[in-house]
């Protein structure tokens, strides 16, 4: 059987980027809801409704928008913002039952966050926090790939980072990340997991060397918060090899960057790796957004080939196979125990700290 993680419903996940809703109709599928989302003209607020019709189900993201009604391409049903049925073809009275789900939406750090469980629960307040992403002291580059692999194998994948070694040498790889050890935290109640390997004397690597001009040997520290289940944090800092940050914390020597990553299941099988790199230096440079866009991009696909390849074995082992983990993967599973528990207490909200 494949490695499948349940998927917790009563969550915020991310759904786009802010960006890639306007007034184009977008199917985007979330824990296996067929979803549409769409902006109002006036108010521009992001509306995500069932992507079915409720007559013949068609899609609604294959449809158009009339003003602010999405009217379905198949046979003219037409739905207003809050998923009810306006105008049916044919006749004045509109049957009771036609109407779509709509979903609570929060817009929040250039992310479209949706909540798939009950409407009741979901409590904007809830969704954690990026706020580097929209930050004017930062210059973020964004994308999104799906993966036919399990949700869980990327959360496993990006708690990991020793893989950076093997899997992305020539990149953002070197010896020094797997050789050193890791110090991983974990808060249960707040579904946070930390994990953090700093690296005092390593090699710089090309996503390093050539966006900040550093030669030579670097300070590298990688500290990951991962918010179950669906935001990942890494923060970044690197410095030439000695140079640390100052008493007060301050770092004007330093090089910071944010990587981010939000996790969402699309399917049994299916996830969209929706990701993001913030940088607190060279900020109007578009050679350096160019150049660490598509470095990143190629990382990420690396990421999207291994996990495919994974996902096709795991679906051809035994039943009962053994699988073997170290120290390097506490973080991993730990995660795992809180996406189990998140099912478990039948999908109680985390509270998040603000």
């Amino acid at each position: 059987m494949p490695h499948i993680t349940a998927f917790a419903r009563n969550q915020w996940y991310v759904v786009a980027f802010a960006y890639e809703i306007g007034r184009e109709l977008v199917g985007r599928t979330v824990l296996g809801e067929p979803l549409v989302l769409y902006r109002t003209g006036e108010e521009g607020a992001v509306v995500a409704l069932s992507d079915r019709c409720v007559h013949r189900r068609f899609p609604l993201s294959e449809s158009r928008l009339h003003g602010d009604r999405i009217v379905c391409g198949y046979h003219g049903f037409t739905y207003d913002p809050t998923g009810a049925c306006v105008s049916v073809p044919g006749q004045k009275r509109i049957p009771r039952t036609a109407r779509v789900a709509s979903y609570p939406v929060v817009e929040q750090d250039l992310f479209v966050w949706v909540w798939i469980g009950d409407p009741a629960l979901a409590d904007p307040g809830a969704v954690p926090r990026a706020p580097h992403m929209d930050s004017p002291r930062w210059t973020t580059v964004s994308g999104m790939e799906p993966i036919d692999a399990d949700y869980g194998l990327l959360v496993d994948n990006l708690l990991d980072l020793s893989h950076e070694t093997y899997l992305h040498g020539g990149y953002i790889g070197t010896p020094e990340v797997a050789e050193t050890p890791i110090v991983t935290e974990v808060d249960e109640e707040a579904g946070i997991v930390r994990v953090s390997r700093r690296m005092d004397d390593a090699a710089c690597p090309p996503f390093y060397a050539r966006s900040t001009g550093i030669a030579g040997r670097i300070t590298r520290w990688q500290d990951i918060e991962y918010h179950a289940p669906c935001l990942y944090l890494l923060h970044s800092r690197i410095a030439p090899a000695g140079v640390l940050p100052e008493a007060d914390g301050s770092d004007p020597n330093g090089f910071h960057t944010e990587i981010t990553y939000a996790i969402t299941p699309s399917a049994e099988g299916k996830v969209y790796d929706f990701w993001a790199v913030s940088r607190d230096f060279a900020r109007s440079d578009d050679e350096v957004s160019s150049f660490m866009r598509d470095l990143n991009h190629t990382v990420v696909m690396q990421d999207v080939d291994a996990l495919t390849v994974l996902q096709r074995t795991l679906a051809t082992e035994r039943a009962g196979y053994q699988e073997l983990s170290i120290g390097i993967d506490a973080g991993g599973l730990a995660a795992r125990r809180i996406l189990a528990r998140l099912v478990e207490e039948g999908d109680k909200p985390v509270e998040r700290v603000r």
